[in-house]
C-alpha cells in the first residue's frame, strides 16, 4: 500500500448520510435497469424451453446471491470507500485490487453506465419520436457507428445531469436512488401481479408449462453447459449488486448495512427476475418471447396485456428504471477511482480529494463522466460489456480467495459479519464461478478472450503507475 495523497484544504472525510434503507434500494436500484426486459429474449433463443429460461436465471440468482451472503465479511471487515477494490488488495495484492479498479473505469462501470444511458435514451424515443437513433455527426469505422446522434446527445446529457447532481451532495442522490427504486421496483411487481392475473394466456400456459416445459429427455447434465453459456445475459442484469460497498464511506453503519443490503438487495431481486419470466410465459408463447421485436420482452408482454398503450406505459417503466440504475452507478463507480487514487494508482492525483463543500469526489466523477460520454459517442458499449462479463465473473471468485487468505493471514482483524457456512459456502461460490468462467471460454471464447486482454493490458500500467507515484513521494 502506498500513503495516501490530498491537495492542501482538501478534505478527506465523507458524509454520513447513506441509511440501510438507502443501501438497499443503491443495490436493488444498481441491478434493476433494463436488462430484466430485454435479455429473456436471447436467453430463449438459446435454450428453447421455458425451465431451461426459468432454470437460468434461477441459477444466476443463486450464485449472486450466494456471492452476496458471502461478501458480507469482507464488506464488514473494510467499510471504506473502494468496495471490491479495497477487498482484493487486501486479500490477495494491490496488483489484484489494480487490475480490478482499471477494468471497472475501462469498461464493467463504465460501458455498463453508456449502455444503460443509451437504453434510456432509446425507450424515451417511443415518446418522442424526434430522438433517432441516426448518427448524424459522424461516420462507420470498423463496423462501428462512430459520432452523434440525437439518442446518444440525449444519453450523454442525462449522464451530466446525473453526475451534476452528484457532485451536489449525497444525500440529495441518495434520496432520488431510494425514491426511483421504489417506484421501479413497484413497477416491476405490478408487470409481475398482472402477468399472472389479468394477462394469462390459456394458450401461452398450454404451451409453455405442459410437455414442452422441459427438453424432450428431460434434464439432464448435458445441459449444464448450456445453461452456464446462456446465463451471461442473466449475469449482467443481476450485476453491480458489489456497488453498495464502492459508497460504504458514506453509510451511517457500514460494519452491519452493507453485507444486509447486499443480501437482501440481491435476495429482493433475484425473486423478482424469476417471477417477471413466470409472466412472460403466462402471457406470451415461447416464439414470441424468442422473437419479440428488437427484444423488448417487457414491451411485447404489456402490448398483449394492454394494448398500444402498453408500449407506452414499458417505455416510461424502463425509462423510471434506467434512470435510477444509472444514477446508482455513477455515485459508487466513483468512489472506486477515489479510492485508487488515495493510493496512488489513478492516472489523476485529485480524484483522491473531496469538493470542499459538498465533500464527494468530484474529479472522480467528472472524469467517470467523460470516458463514458466518450463510449456513448463511441457505439462500442455493448460489444465491451459483451467481452467484460467474464472478468466480471473472474474477479468476484477472485475475491471470495482473498477471503480465504485473510482468514489465514490475517486473523487478528476484527469481523463483525462473518460469511455464513464458511468454508463450505464460500468454496462453493468459488468452484460455481469457476465453473462459469471455464464453460464461457469454452462455449463463448469471442466473449471471454478479449474481456482477459483488456484485465492483462493493466498489468504493465500498473507498474508504469507505481514507479511514477513511487518518483513524485520520493521528491
Amino acid at each position: 500500500m502506498t500513503t495516501p495523497v490530498s491537495l492542501p484544504g482538501a478534505r478527506t472525510e465523507f458524509v454520513k448520510a447513506i441509511t440501510r434503507l438507502d443501501a438497499i434500494a443503491l443495490v436493488v436500484g444498481s441491478m434493476i435497469g433494463s436488462g430484466i426486459f430485454i435479455v429473456s429474449a436471447d436467453i430463449t433463443r438459446q435454450v428453447h424451453t421455458p425451465g431451461l429460461l426459468l432454470a437460468v436465471w434461477a441459477v444466476a440468482g443463486a450464485v449472486t446471491l450466494l456471492g452476496a451472503v458471502t461478501y458480507g465479511e469482507l464488506a464488514a471487515m473494510f467499510p471504506r470507500a473502494g468496495g471490491q477494490y479495497v477487498y482484493l488488495r487486501e486479500g490477495i495484492s494491490p496488483l489484484f485490487g489494480f487490475l480490478y479498479g482499471w477494468t471497472l473505469f475501462a469498461v464493467i462501470q463504465t460501458a455498463t453506465i453508456a449502455a444503460v444511458a443509451v437504453a434510456f435514451a432509446k425507450f424515451t424515443a417511443v415518446l418522442f419520436p424526434a430522438l433517432t437513433p441516426d448518427v448524424f455527426l459522424g461516420g462507420t469505422v470498423g463496423g462501428y457507428q462512430l459520432g452523434l446522434s440525437w439518442q446518444r446527445a440525449f444519453a450523454i446529457l442525462s449522464v451530466v445531469l446525473l453526475t451534476w447532481i452528484n457532485v451536489r451532495g449525497v444525500r440529495t442522490a441518495a434520496l432520488i436512488q431510494t425514491t426511483l427504486t421504489i417506484v421501479k421496483t413497484g413497477a416491476l411487481a405490478a408487470l409481475v401481479v398482472f402477468g399472472i392475473s389479468i394477462g394469462r394466456n390459456a394458450d401461452a400456459i398450454a404451451a409453455n408449462f405442459g410437455p414442452a416445459f422441459w427438453p424432450a429427455g428431460g434434464f439432464t447434465t448435458a445441459l449444464l453447459p448450456v445453461i452456464g453459456a446462456a446465463m451471461v445475459g442473466a449475469l449482467f442484469s443481476m450485476d453491480a449488486w458489489n456497488n453498495v460497498g464502492f459508497a460504504a464511506g458514506e453509510l451511517k453503519n457500514p460494519e452491519r448495512d452493507v453485507p444486509f443490503a447486499m443480501a437482501a438487495g440481491v435476495g429482493l431481486v433475484t425473486l423478482l427476475y424469476v417471477l417477471a419470466n413466470v409472466a412472460y410465459l403466462n402471457v406470451l408463447p415461447l416464439e414470441a418471447i424468442a422473437n419479440a421485436p428488437q427484444d423488448r420482452v417487457g414491451t411485447a408482454a404489456l402490448q398483449a396485456m394492454f394494448g398500444d398503450a402498453g408500449l407506452y406505459l414499458m417505455a416510461a417503466a424502463i425509462m423510471i428504471s434506467t434512470f435510477g440504475c444509472n444514477n446508482g452507478l455513477i455515485l459508487s463507480g466513483a468512489r472506486v477511482y477515489y479510492a485508487m487514487a488515495r493510493d496512488d494508482l489513478f492516472f489523476l492525483r485529485r480524484a483522491g480529494d473531496l469538493h470542499p463543500v459538498h465533500r464527494t469526489p468530484t474529479v472522480a466523477l467528472v472524469v467517470q463522466a467523460v470516458w463514458t460520454s466518450l463510449l456513448c459517442l463511441s457505439g462500442t458499449y455493448g460489444q465491451l460489456l459483451d467481452y467484460i462479463i467474464f472478468a466480471a465473473v473472474l474477479f468476484y471468485s477472485l475475491t471470495i480467495v482473498g477471503l480465504f487468505a485473510l482468514r489465514v493471514k490475517r486473523p487478528e482483524l476484527p469481523r463483525p459479519v462473518r460469511a455464513p457456512g464458511y468454508p463450505v459456502l464460500p468454496a462453493l461460490y468459488v468452484v460455481a464461478t469457476g465453473m462459469i468462467c471455464v464453460n464461457l471460454l469454452i462455449q463463448k471464447p469471442l466473449y471471454t478472450w478479449p474481456g482477459l486482454i483488456i484485465v492483462a493490458l493493466g498489468v504493465p500500467v500498473y507498474f508504469v503507475w507505481r514507479g511514477i507515484g513511487r518518483g513524485k513521494r520520493t521528491a
